[in-house]
């Protein structure tokens, strides 16, 4: 890791020729194409895991809703797609509150790219206006919620792995944050969701990474 880090609001990456800008609140944002793109909301879970006799804050429910209407009124995207495991469980009250939130967006197209965890009915999704993919391709991008396991002829941008790695401090100490994470052919956002756990990535010494930390993205 450098001695020095390159710390701003949000870090642009440059892959394949185009400009993403990595946000703090754990999205990209294409300019070029005014596409927000954001991977594993898990919306739902919280309210989940409450009904099922576990204690979850309700902060964490909060928390997504806030940085949801600040992407959408701070970057004024035409386009917001979502890379999978949107909403978490079976239908509950999260999904409407959603609903609500993208029902004051009329100005926006929303796109889904379907997870593992997204098994609502396709008609709930429709009832949004939603756009429902399998993957999708916008090129030189492949989006997909899984990784791609071989490389293809365009860039894969994914979620579902939620990314971290982990920090060591002055004191020796160390610390695992989520990050985004960039190889040659593929790349991999953060988790949105607040309410989500962080799986320890391998970096190469050509990788590209950029963790968020508070309200600043840390090219390391």
């Amino acid at each position: 890791m450098p001695a020095e880090l390159s710390i701003s609001k949000f870090e642009a990456a440059e892959i394949r020729g185009e400009k993403l800008l990595l946000l703090p609140e754990k999205a990209i944002y294409w300019t070029a194409k005014k596409l927000l793109l954001i991977a594993d909301l898990h919306l739902g879970k919280s309210t989940h895991f409450r009904k099922n006799g576990i204690a979850v804050p309700k902060q964490a429910e909060q928390k997504n809703w806030l940085l949801l209407h600040k992407l959408f009124k701070q970057n004024e995207p035409e386009r917001v797609c979502f890379l999978g495991d949107l909403f978490h469980s079976t239908h509950n009250k999260e999904w409407e509150v959603f609903g609500e939130l993208i029902e004051s967006y009329p100005n926006i197209n929303f796109e889904l790219v379907q997870g593992n965890h997204d098994i609502l009915p396709p008609e709930m999704y429709q009832k949004l206006g939603f756009k429902v993919y399998e993957s999708l391709l916008e090129e030189p991008f492949l989006f997909t919620h899984e990784p791609l396991e071989e490389e293809g002829v365009y860039y894969n941008l994914a979620g579902h792995i939620h990314p971290g790695v982990r920090l060591k401090g002055k004191g020796n100490q160390k610390h695992k944050v989520a990050c985004f994470y960039f190889s040659k052919n593929a790349g991999l956002l953060p988790a949105f969701g607040s309410f989500t756990g962080l799986a320890t990535i391998k970096v190469k010494k050509e990788d590209q990474v950029f963790v968020v930390a508070e309200e600043v993205v840390i090219a390391v």
